[in-house]
Order: structure tokens, then sequence, then C-alpha cells
């Protein structure tokens, strides 16, 4: 590759990093102007850790003869089989030592000293370059400390010294674009997982003064374990995180499953949101929510509240607040009053209307801090 050729394809990875082009695009961009430039490339694979509460990292690889560049989530490497494979590659071998390349020929004993060379050599390919691309401190997020890359050639002669020291030129300029795009993809997953998806998006895109919220209407969602004050007083310290976790799992994957927001996981509540710009659809998917999770869910409500920013000028929350929230705050202390998992407010039963299961009612109640009393509702017999 001449010079004017490795300045052409460091521009333009750059360019693509900065406008957020995907991790795949970026990849079969770059493999295929590489082997435009007569560079016989037949693969090319880049991994990076991330900052994610399931995955360690992630690793994309393109193939020229296959049509699709396929991007793989791979969890922890500290321990079991993946930690016994991680040891054996190229990338672990850069890790812990001194080189940030490594280059093998591939042989029936290469793949004995680097595992991870197996596949490529199965394929009948012929060279190997591993290339790591370290961080500062200050530059790490989490595990994400270095973008690995790894290339290789099925010509019988394998890569020539002037390839190597092109590929190795060019693996900054790549390793910059795929951080890039690494750190979006960190930052889509934290809020998400912190704040929840609507809040996280509206974080993302810019809504982060203090004071702004948007008026909505919205079912409210307010559920907590029953017993969970006995079951601490009983159960050893370690126990309690895990059951909670449980429960979360199950109360969580069935409001996201309806299209539900969770805004909120405190100790063993859960305060959630289904944006009702249709009623009747957004209680039918409350409903079908709480029939889902099967746990004793406390409340839903439905009324109009206040969705955004709420805290401190450095330290803010998107939230639901409201005279709906403490509402269904209400409700939620009456199901022990009443002996209900489930109790719907009379709002919520008029917008639900035919769409969702029988209702039954279960009286009218005063509720603490709230001028009228208001019939409360639970699914008829056999509706949970």
């Amino acid at each position: 590759m001449d010079e004017g050729k490795l300045l052409e394809l460091s521009a333009w990875i750059t360019k693509a990093g900065l406008a957020g082009r995907s991790e795949i695009a970026m990849l079969e961009g770059y493999c295929e102007r590489l082997s435009a430039t007569g560079l016989p490339l037949a693969g090319g694979t880049v991994v990076i850790d991330t900052l994610h509460p399931l995955y360690e990292g992630h690793a994309i690889r393109w193939l020229r003869d296959q049509p699709e560049t396929k991007r793989t989530e791979y969890g922890r490497t500290n321990r079991g089989e993946a930690s016994e494979n991680y040891r054996r590659s190229i990338y672990y071998r850069l890790l812990i030592g001194s080189e940030t390349h490594l280059r093998r020929r591939l042989t029936p004993e290469s793949i004995v000293e680097f595992s991870n060379l197996e596949t490529s050599f199965a394929a009948g390919n012929t060279d190997y370059l591993g290339i790591m691309n370290k961080f500062a401190a200050e530059g790490t997020v989490g595990d994400m400390d270095c973008v690995y890359s790894g290339w290789e050639t099925d010509r019988p002669e394998g890569f020539t010294e002037a390839e190597v020291i092109a590929l190795r030129r060019l693996s900054p300029f790549l390793a910059m674009a795929m951080k890039c795009a690494s750190l979006g993809r960190i930052a889509q997953a934290l809020v998400e997982t912190y704040l929840g998806r609507e809040a996280g998006r509206q974080v993302l895109s810019g809504r982060i003064e203090r004071g702004i919220a948007d008026r909505i209407e919205a079912v409210l969602w307010f559920s907590d374990l029953r017993g969970f004050t006995r079951i601490t007083d009983a159960a050893e310290p370690a126990q309690i995180i895990p059951l909670l976790n449980d429960y979360a799992e199950a109360v969580v994957s069935a409001i996201q499953a309806e299209g539900g927001d969770v805004l909120k996981l405190i100790g063993d509540g859960v305060l959630a949101m289904f944006p009702a710009e249709e009623r009747g659809k957004a209680c039918a998917a409350a409903i079908a929510a709480a029939t889902g999770a099967r746990e004793r869910v406390a409340a839903l409500n439905i009324g109009e509240v206040f969705f955004g920013n709420v805290g401190s000028p450095d330290r803010l929350d998107f939230t639901v607040v409201g005279p709906a929230v403490n509402e269904a705050s209400r409700i939620a202390a009456m199901c022990r009053s009443v002996d209900q998992p489930l109790l719907l407010s009379a709002a919520f039963a008029a917008a639900l209307g035919d769409t969702g299961p029988p209702l039954a009612s279960v009286g009218r109640y005063a509720l603490r801090g709230l001028r009228h009393s208001q019939e409360l509702f639970t699914l008829d017999r056999g509706g949970v």
C-alpha cells in the first residue's frame, strides 16, 4: 500500500467513527477498502470489551467469502471454559506481554499455541496478525481498556512485511472509530439499565436540564413484594438480593414485554408506566403485564403526570410526579387492608372499558391524603 492509500483509508475510518456508523458497517467498509488496495485479506476481526450488566464485550468478524459480517456478544472470561480459551488466545498474550502485535504462520503447531487460530487454520488461511491498541488509564471504561484486531490471509506466502506495517499503522484509526461506537453503545445500555428505556432515550437526546418535563397521560404501575418485611426479618442477608433479583426480573420482563417502561426499583417496589396514547390499549397492556408477571402486584392507576428531570443540579432523575403518582401509592397501601394482590383505580376501570378482562368492585374507600373517596376494583374471579 502506498502512502496515499494509507492516508485515504485512515481518513475514511476516522470520519465513519465520528459520524456514528455502526461497528459492523465500519469493519465491512474498512476490510473492503483494504482488499481493494490489493492486500490479500481473507478475514478481519475486532474485539472490544464493554460496560454491560450481562456481557463483558463483543467481537465483530468480517470474512471475505461470507455475505454477512457478524457481531457476537461474549460473557465473562474470568471463569470456566471461557477463561481457559481466552488464556490460550493471541489477545491474552498481547494483554500480559510487552508487545503490541503478534504474527503467526498458521500451522498445526501455532494452533496448539493459540487455540483461537484453529478456525482460521481450518478455513485454509496461512498467516495471522494480532494487534492490540491499548488505552491510557484515563481512557478506560469498565473492562474496556483496549481494542484487539486480528487479520488473516490465505495467500500461500502470507502477508508481506510491508502489509504488516500498513495494518499496524492503520490500526489506531480503526481502534478510535470502534471505541467511539462502543462508547455510544455503553451510554445507551447504562441509561436504559438505570433509568429505563424511555427515560434513557430522553437523556441521550439531550433532555438533561433541570425542570424540563412533559405533561403526559400514562397508566401507572406500582407494585411491591407482599410479606417482604417479614421475609427480611427471617432470611439471611445474603439471600435477600437474589430474592429481589428474581422478583424484579419477573416483574420487569412482564412490564417491558407489554410496552411498559420501568422508572424505579425501590427495594421490593417497582414504579412503571404505560404511556396512554390510547387509554384502552394502555390499560389492557398493563393488565396483561400483571397477569404475565404472576406476582402479587399491588396497584395500577391512570392519570395525568409530569415526566422529566427532577433533582439537584448535578444529580438528576427521570421520573413521574403528580397527583396520580400519590394516588397509585395510596391504592398500593390498600392491598393489604382489602386482602387483594391487585387493585385498580376507578379511572383505570373506566378507561379499560370492555377491552380487558372483567373487573369486580371491592368497595369505595377514603385514600389517605386525597380529598374524595374512590371505588376500587380488582380482577374478577379467575382474572389472575
